[in-house]
């Protein structure tokens, strides 16, 4: 994968982060898009802004639970599409100073980062259902047009994203990235990255903005694939249904997490992981449980991510081999990470057995252990009954597939020479 050669380069050694979707949102406890998808007026929504005072929130207990799900940096919606603006704005009234919190949240959470080195990431949305001059026209993700006294101007709105943006870039110390969302409208205006270029040198940018991007931003459901082309940081969040709070949301399991992060990170992508604070500030625990699990596993295995390289092309993916009495059948479906001579292989899928099969491969490693537990597991060259035609390959024997089932198993082989050529 291409590197920027530059400061920015420190993205392919952040490799997980927690997304944090956060706003007024939060009160009804239904959906971040509840204007859109939930057919709530405007004019009732907008009310919340009364009723928003979250006397629990802690952005170190925050920082806290991402630092234990092993997460380096986190990223806050400074602004979602309902144009509520959670820091002091100048540009609009429509901000958390007017509520009976009253406070920048924005400013409390950056300098919680700042006393902890903590890189800070913004997300900012491009549409905008509160904005006069935002032109909501009905396409996907917009209010289903304007409303009496509303004035739609494109470029009288990113008038208004500039001002903001230099905000954003001025007044909150260093940040790490900008997150764009979603540019409805098309519009293109390459000056404003520059801005913020300028005033946040060597800061990433993502690519849903009104200018090109340093890196894509995939979201839910990867498939899987060998590498990346090109730097990436999915994003996903521990809620099915919604990334704001819901209070009666269906999770993930822990299980489906570590392997979506497991097979994102193996491919050489970075991962985003969000949760939805309630509406006073806490994490809900059943949250705050899933992100440790996660880090209880991710602590183990990190190593087969830092400084590696993805490596799934020394070894056949997805394979499915005939059987003339069984028909067709999935074979062992790995991804690999190297580092020097040492492979990391990411049992990322259920494995189906105790062994598993790395053809081509027929290097015998000088050792094979389990990073989960440390446990160490035989390998052996040999002919194996499937491959009766071809010739031997690497077979690691006595996985703990009953034994270890509710976290992403990650086996490392090391080589005493050069097994890689």
């Amino acid at each position: 994968m291409k590197r920027f050669k530059d400061a920015r380069d420190v993205f392919f050694e952040r490799r997980l982060g927690l997304f944090i979707h956060w706003g007024l949102y939060a009160i009804p406890g239904w959906h971040e898009q509840i204007l859109w998808r939930g057919g709530v007026k405007r004019s009732d929504y907008e009310l919340l802004a009364h009723q928003f005072n979250p006397e629990r929130f802690d952005p170190d207990a925050w920082l806290d639970l991402a630092q234990e799900a092993g997460m380096q940096y986190l990223c806050f919606t400074t602004k979602h599409h309902d144009g509520f603006c959670m820091w002091n704005t100048r540009q609009t009234a429509y901000n958390v100073m007017n509520t009976p919190y009253g406070r920048d949240v924005l400013k409390e959470l950056a300098e919680a980062c700042r006393r902890r080195s903590f890189p800070l990431s913004l997300y900012y949305s491009c549409p905008d259902w509160h904005h006069p001059h935002y032109p909501n026209q009905g396409r996907h993700h917009e209010m289903f047009g304007p409303r009496p006294g509303d004035e739609p101007d494109l470029d009288k709105y990113y008038e208004f994203v500039k001002e903001q943006v230099r905000e954003l870039c001025t007044n909150y110390g260093p940040i790490y990235q900008f997150f764009w969302d979603v540019n409805v409208a098309e519009h293109e205006d390459p000056e404003i990255n520059e801005l913020i270029r300028s005033l946040q040198p060597g800061i990433l940018i993502n690519d849903r903005g009104p200018g090109p991007g340093d890196y894509s931003t995939p979201e839910r459901h990867v498939p899987p694939g060998g590498a990346f082309r090109k730097p990436t940081e999915a994003c996903q969040s521990l809620g099915r249904e919604s990334w704001g709070y819901k209070q009666d949301e269906d999770y993930y399991s822990d299980k489906f997490l570590m392997q979506s992060i497991d097979k994102i990170l193996a491919m050489g992508g970075n991962y985003l992981l969000n949760a939805g604070p309630k509406p006073d500030g806490s994490i809900a625990e059943e949250n705050a449980k899933t992100l440790r699990r996660i880090g209880a596993w991710y602590h183990k295995v990190k190593e087969a991510f830092q400084d590696t390289v993805p490596a799934s092309d020394m070894v056949h993916k997805d394979e499915i081999l005939m059987d003339e009495t069984q028909g067709k059948i999935e074979r062992d479906q790995v991804l690999l990470t190297r580092r020097g001579n040492t492979v990391y292989v990411h049992l990322w899928r259920d494995p189906e057995s105790s062994a598993v099969i790395l053809r081509p491969l027929d290097i015998l490693p000088a050792s094979v252990t389990l990073l989960n537990n440390g446990l160490p597991l035989e390998a052996k060259v040999e002919m194996i009954p499937w491959y009766w035609r071809e010739k031997p390959y690497l077979r690691i024997r006595g996985i703990p597939v009953n034994e270890v089932q509710d976290e992403v198993m990650v086996l490392k082989l090391e080589f005493d020479g050069s097994c890689c050529e």
